[in-house]
């Protein structure tokens, strides 16, 4: 596969005096073309309550490609997510990106790892009073100091990337589900960042909008150099986007490689999932 463009780094991070360690040398080998992963995760472990939820996942994610994480409900799948951008912290193990330690930030710190981060949330979570522009627009008032003229430039080429051209003025309530899809994942990249992840971006869709979104991953990848992580449920998203499958089964990685060997492999379980089929061991988690 040839090497994504680079892409631009906007927000480069501050030189502060209590900057966290660097990754360890273990930890940077072994992705693509031996270039240091941009996101790893080592040992994490997340329990709510009695729920053990994450039980030691090890991940590197490459940088420039597209890694879908698969899995049954409940497998942990969204919660691996939220501890990337820092929602969630870890009970146990650590977190890098770029190379740096960010899972012991405090709170204050995170901002420069959450302006290179793009989260699109499962419902797009968007601000119902707002008009399509405000919505786009408001990672830029908080984070930005742009004027009024060069944050609209910023909403409008977001829009276009999605292929919402000139949709400013609707409201939420006045779209389809797909263009919902659309405007939050223009809100997500409107700060241009590094990796974009994605929870479930086609639930609820119907097959040809939720192409319309795995067409938008596979643009985004190509033509901005973003890296995705994708947690999904949906096969044929899968199929279609992913450079890469991982698949989490009690709170670790149970399978890793392309889609098509993960749809040959050999656990049960995976192969299961991958067939449809019910495993009754998913109900013990």
């Amino acid at each position: 596969m040839p090497e994504a463009p680079p892409h631009p780094h906007p927000h480069p991070r501050p030189h502060a005096p209590d900057q966290p360690p660097a990754m360890p040398e273990a930890a940077r080998g072994g992705t693509g073309e031996g270039a240091p992963p941009i996101i790893s995760l080592r040992g994490l472990h997340k329990s709510f309550g009695s729920q053990h939820v994450l039980a030691g996942v090890n991940l590197d994610i490459a940088e420039g490609q597209t890694t879908v994480v698969l899995g049954p409900s409940g497998s942990g799948k969204s919660v691996m997510l939220k501890h990337i951008v820092g929602l969630l912290r870890p009970d146990k193990g650590e977190i890098y990106f770029d190379g740096q330690r960010v899972d012991n930030l405090r709170e204050r710190d995170m901002t420069d790892l959450r302006l290179q981060v793009g989260l699109l949330f499962q419902g797009g979570a968007l601000f119902d009073s707002l008009s399509v522009e405000e919505n786009i627009e408001f990672p830029l008032r908080e984070h930005t100091k742009l004027s009024r003229e060069e944050r609209h430039e910023r909403v409008a080429q977001a829009l276009e990337v999605v292929d919402l051209k000139g949709m400013f003025r609707k409201l939420p309530a006045q779209l389809s589900g797909g263009q919902r899809k659309r405007v939050a994942l223009a809100r997500a990249i409107v700060l241009q960042p590094r990796v974009v992840l994605y929870d479930e971006p086609t639930t609820g869709l119907d097959p040809i909008r939720s192409d319309g979104i795995n067409e938008l991953i596979i643009k985004l990848k190509k033509n901005l150099g973003v890296t995705n992580i994708v947690v999904t449920h949906d096969l044929v998203s899968a199929r279609k986007v992913a450079d890469r499958c991982v698949m989490l089964l009690h709170g670790k990685i149970a399978a890793d490689g392309t889609y098509d060997e993960l749809a040959r492999h050999q656990d049960p379980h995976v192969s299961h999932f991958f067939m449809g089929q019910y495993d009754h061991e998913d109900e013990k988690d």
